[in-house]
């Protein structure tokens, strides 16, 4: 009797990530970090990421994984369970599947007995099933505070019958920061264009967040204050709700050791020499643009590892496509310096590797981080809507890294745009600006690096919730 008291005084969360990986990880350091404060955690996915989520998250009692079961969806292969199959087609598909898991959900719920669900953006419906059931909704927003505050606030979309135009989403809103997050070029306005359009006839993404934005209880960032305080603040205007702050989500040491391919294939380089070069496992490049980045991690003279994911689970499919993608004769000439790889790698493992000096990132906000505190200088290529505001905010608000150039209409950048940018923090660093990143770099570094910085932040949010579920 007396253990089950104390279960039952215990906070209880259930934590509901989107399917991707990228979505899936900051929830695992979130769930890892809370129960070191006496709170219980119920983490829900899909069977095909059990075993990954299993190697991370701390599943002592009385914390639990739970799977769920996608229903079968036209479109969606009979079998298909895992993060790593996801593209942009399926992931469409992917959250028409998860609408209809609404009543799986809400069956499962009364079993569990949180009393808070954090939710990833796709579980849309989840406050209104929560609020049915007694439990209070908080939104993870695993997304920058930056991009928020620029698109999904009410006054982006008064009418639901006029979606802003191509050059409305070239301005910022009313009363936005005046900082370099507020200069949007047109292939990036393009991109965010994506929000405002429906798929499957439901409505757009954009009508979705603002209505979990105005049903749930509070909303929770993955940052602080000394990020992207202006934004924080700025978006507390724009809507009547809670904004509690995680931290900046400095990810644990890895638990496990670098494979030893990688470790004897790096420990022929020397010190901080060794780009590494990916864009996550959500982000796809096209031939062009392989083509492009290849040859400018050709151009540099460096020793460089190439990572690129073609959105398939199969190891023959992505081979095959990465040799089509290739520049001719591009394997040959880079034998002795460059490996080329597909799928998953360690890669917090890789960039605290000694050889390991510079980071080419797609600028995904875990990324970011794992580079900044592995001491990596960081080259920004940004492919999508979130990525062109971290990279405007690392490498323009704290001028903690380089973006690459791109043309204005169409996002096009060649070899030569690669280098430059790798240059800039890796070889012209007694002059300016590689000079000033480099020493703003070791500045967050020094920040990011500091534990109590992060425990006090993670601290407050667990007394915050704590505080949520008293309130009537």
């Amino acid at each position: 009797m007396e253990v089950s008291n104390k279960r039952q005084n215990k906070l209880h969360i259930a934590m509901f990530p989107w399917f991707a990986y990228g979505h899936i990880n900051p929830f695992i350091q979130l769930s890892n970090k809370l129960s070191t404060h006496d709170i219980q955690i119920s983490f829900f996915s899909i069977p095909g990421n059990i075993d990954r989520i299993k190697s991370s998250l701390n599943l002592s009692p009385p914390n639990q994984l739970v799977p769920l079961t996608i229903p079968p969806t036209e479109g969606l292969p009979p079998n298909f369970d895992s993060s790593s199959d996801i593209t942009p087609q399926t992931a469409e598909l992917l959250q028409l599947a998860l609408d209809q898991m609404q009543p799986q959900v809400k069956a499962l719920l009364p079993q569990f007995q949180p009393q808070v669900i954090l939710f990833d953006f796709a579980y849309h419906w989840l406050p209104s099933v929560a609020s049915e059931l007694g439990i209070k909704a908080v939104h993870f927003n695993t997304f920058p505070a930056a991009i928020h505050s620029y698109l999904t606030i009410p006054s982006r979309m008064i009418d639901p019958n006029k979606p802003p135009t191509l050059e409305d989403l070239k301005s910022p809103p009313q009363g936005y920061p005046k900082t370099s997050t507020a200069s949007v070029k047109t292939f990036e306005a393009r991109g965010y264009q994506y929000l405002f359009k429906s798929f499957h006839v439901g409505p757009c993404h954009f009508i979705k967040i603002l209505a979990f934005t105005n049903s749930c209880d509070a909303i929770i960032y993955r940052t602080c204050n000394e990020i992207e305080g202006p934004f924080i603040d700025y978006f507390k205007t724009q809507i009547n709700k809670p904004v509690l702050l995680a931290g900046p989500g400095v990810p644990l040491p890895p638990s496990s050791e670098l494979d030893e391919k990688w470790g004897m294939w790096l420990g022929k380089f020397p010190e901080k020499s060794v780009i590494y070069c990916s864009f996550g496992s959500e982000t796809s490049l096209n031939n062009a643009q392989i083509q492009e980045v290849a040859l400018g991690l050709e151009l540099t003279g460096l020793p460089f590892i190439l990572v690129l994911n073609f959105g398939t689970s199969s190891s023959i499919d992505a081979h095959n496509k990465l040799e089509a993608s290739l520049p001719e004769g591009f394997r040959e000439r880079i034998k002795d310096r460059g490996v080329l790889h597909t799928g998953w790698v360690q890669q917090q493992n890789i960039l605290a590797h000694r050889s390991i000096g510079c980071f080419l990132t797609h600028a995904g906000f875990s990324s970011v981080i794992e580079g900044i505190v592995n001491d990596c200088q960081l080259a920004f290529l940004p492919l999508k809507a979130d990525q062109f505001m971290i990279a405007k905010l690392f490498s323009g608000d704290l001028k903690a890294g380089v973006e690459v150039q791109r043309r204005d209409e169409d996002g096009y950048f060649a070899k030569e745009d690669i280098l430059e940018a790798i240059k800039t923090i890796t070889v012209d660093t007694d002059k300016e600006p590689g000079r000033s990143i480099r020493e703003n770099h070791s500045n967050w570094r020094k920040f990011f690096m500091n534990k109590e910085t992060e425990a006090r932040y993670v601290a407050n949010l667990a007394d915050e919730l704590k505080a949520l579920v008293q309130k009537a």
